[in-house]
């Protein structure tokens, strides 16, 4: 549509001080244009979602394009966002593991070791929270404040070091480039601020819908899910086992948050410890209790996506449980709340209602553990080797 600009001609006298007519004109003319200029680089982008998958809720400060989502897909794969130079985002999420490390728990630059495992970012943009236990933080523009600038313990280790690093990337022609493409808009570029949003745009694209479930059932692909993942399909959206009421279809997570539908976050206790009794969890595994000291809140942790899960062992937030087999048989007993010696304890007084024990027989298990296993996109989705992500840090672990 074209855009018409009228501008009076009728000359009229101005206050003292007051900013000529003409030079307010113009100034609201290039706002205008900015705006759309802006909502024009917003509207290259589109999702591209099979039927019945939900759009991701985008921050109106953050519109996504395509410039911004391949910026922060170059910053995620970039070592120079870490204290030692060597370490990058995809160091602990690596696409090929649905963007986790394969380690019980994470390792930082400085090579600490965390107490919890580094979660999947696979559909992360439906997250109503983020980490494993943390009810504050609501977005992924957010989130991105945690692995740069966290002291204890050190993720990526940027405290300090911030202005140096934005330095180095503006210096760098490639990187000023793809700022500029990104943010045209903005005088500043080189900013956290906008290291942040560029990072935030490219997780939203990190979005799983392509698994031989997705097949069988979004495309009616009858031979996509073999007879005993059909059968472990029975089983996981059963009232017995009940595994849908917390990892409900397609997302298999919860709660979610996407275009139309806004949601609290919520966290569980699944019976993983107990090991005074009262329901205590190892210190540094304590979960949403870390952060409020209320007494229920104690080993509550969120539900993350069950997409590519077979890709993302061991397994909960510690990493205790090295196989998807053993994930189901915790579930099936109602939680091994294991004590201090590791032997089964009691039930854990914090332990979340909707978790109970439920029969399932060996070939039962081996068929919900090929559904889980159905729920994975057949390769990779996503990788670094396109243009501009050649500073592969797989190499430097």
């Amino acid at each position: 549509m074209p855009i018409r600009l009228r501008l009076s001609s009728t000359a009229k006298p101005r206050a003292p001080g007051s900013r000529h007519p003409a030079a307010t004109r113009l100034a609201l003319i290039v706002a205008g244009l900015l705006a759309i200029l802006g909502a024009s680089a917003a509207e290259d982008w589109a999702w591209d979602l099979p039927p019945g998958f939900p759009v991701p809720q985008v921050p109106a400060e953050n519109p996504m394009t395509k410039a911004k989502v391949e910026l922060g897909r170059r910053l995620f794969f970039d070592p120079r966002l870490s204290v030692t130079g060597a370490y990058a985002c995809a160091s602990c999420h690596d696409p090929a593991r649905a963007f986790t490390d394969g380690r019980a728990r994470a390792l930082g630059a400085t090579g600490e070791i965390h107490p919890r495992g580094t979660m999947p970012l696979v559909n992360v943009g439906y997250n109503a929270s983020f980490g494993w236990a943390n009810p504050e933080i609501r977005d992924l523009e957010a989130q991105a404040e945690i692995p740069l600038f966290r002291r204890g313990p050190v993720e990526l280790g940027l405290l300090g070091r911030a202005g140096e690093v934005m330095q180095e990337l503006e210096n760098d022609a490639g990187m000023r480039a793809a700022f500029q493409q990104a943010f045209p808009e903005i005088e500043k570029r080189f900013s956290v601020l906008h290291v942040r949003r560029a990072l935030a745009a490219y997780q939203r694209t990190l979005i799983s819908a392509n698994s031989a479930y997705d097949r069988y059932v979004f495309y009616d692909e009858k031979e996509a899910m073999s007879a005993s993942a059909r059968r472990g399909m029975e089983i996981f959206f059963s009232d017995r086992a009940g595994c849908a009421g917390c990892h409900p279809a397609p997302l298999f997570m919860s709660p979610a948050v996407y275009v139309g539908i806004a949601a609290e976050p919520r966290f569980h206790n699944t019976g993983l410890y107990n090991l005074d009794g009262e329901g205590r969890y190892p210190e540094g595994g304590t979960g949403v209790f870390e952060h409020t000291r209320r007494p229920g809140d104690m080993g509550r942790f969120r539900v993350p996506t069950l997409r590519n899960v077979a890709r993302t062992a061991p397994y909960m937030h510690d990493g205790s449980i090295p196989t998807l087999d053993e994930v189901v048989l915790h579930y099936a007993s109602g939680g091994r709340n294991r004590g201090p010696a590791g032997e089964r304890a009691a039930r854990n007084p914090f332990q979340s209602a909707e978790l109970k024990a439920f029969e399932l027989s060996a070939r039962e298990r081996g068929d919900l553990v090929a559904f889980l296993e159905s729920l994975s996109d057949e390769a990779p989705p996503y990788s670094a080797n396109s243009e501009g992500g050649d500073r592969s840090i797989s190499s430097r672990r």
